[in-house]
């Protein structure tokens, strides 16, 4: 066999997005075959150096892997402008009862989160108690879906069980505050992207993220941050 030969995966894929019709998953999908075409022909020349098969092989089955997800998958795994922008690190939420919010950005050094000034609200500065909250939390699934309610791009998260109970005892000790104080801050990569107010315990382990006003996330941005958040992709 010479380096020209084709890899199954590469016309199989190139045949499917030809029948596709040329869809937004077109040029992702021809970059995996290609990909794919590329792990295959390395792998002919390291045999032939007789080293390196584990590795290629390893590289090969994730190359296919990735390639069997369906279509959907595929589209929108490519981050965004206004995303994560880095869709191969698993993400971690921090949870963290707010303590003041303020009408201005914050000032430098504050350690407050600025959500900048758009056409329908002004720039405002939130701060949170890290010491009393959860960090660095690994959630146990996240999809991207419409509210039922407004139709507007929300990440739903479920946190594990070992979480669920701090997540309801956290919820439950900031209810009987009085606004901003009864509200909790949901930070990724040290951004703010969500401030949620409460009323009572939360005990489902379950939380919506929609931005820090409800609509501003786009499908796209809202199918990154939740790929990007799900440790069982």
């Amino acid at each position: 066999m010479n380096d020209s030969t084709e890899h199954p995966l590469h016309g199989a894929l190139h045949a499917h997005v030809q029948e596709s019709g040329g869809n937004a998953a077109g040029p992702y999908l021809v970059g995996l075959a290609d990909g794919a075409l590329q792990v295959a022909r390395r792998r002919q020349r390291l045999a032939r150096a007789g080293a390196g098969i584990v590795a290629a092989a390893v590289v090969a089955t994730t190359a296919v892997a990735v390639a069997d997800g369906t279509t959907q998958r595929a589209h929108v795994v490519q981050p965004a402008a206004s995303g994560t922008g880095n869709t191969e690190k698993v993400a971690l939420i921090s949870i963290l009862p707010v303590t003041s919010s303020t009408e201005s950005g914050c000032t430098h050094g504050s350690g407050g989160y600025t959500v900048l000034a758009s056409a329908s609200h002004p720039a405002f500065c939130i701060h949170a108690d890290r010491a009393r909250g959860m960090t660095d939390v690994r959630v146990t699934s996240a999809k991207a879906a419409k509210s039922a309610i407004d139709g507007t791009w929300q990440v739903e998260v479920t946190l594990s069980s070992a979480d669920r109970g701090r997540f309801a005892a956290l919820t439950g000790s900031i209810a009987a505050a009085p606004s901003p104080r009864n509200g909790f801050a949901i930070v990724i990569d040290g951004k703010l992207w969500g401030n949620p107010s409460v009323t009572s315990s939360i005990t489902g382990g379950r939380l919506e993220i929609v931005g820090a006003f409800v609509g501003d996330l786009t499908s796209a941005t809202a199918h990154d941050l939740a790929l990007r958040l799900d440790t069982g992709k």
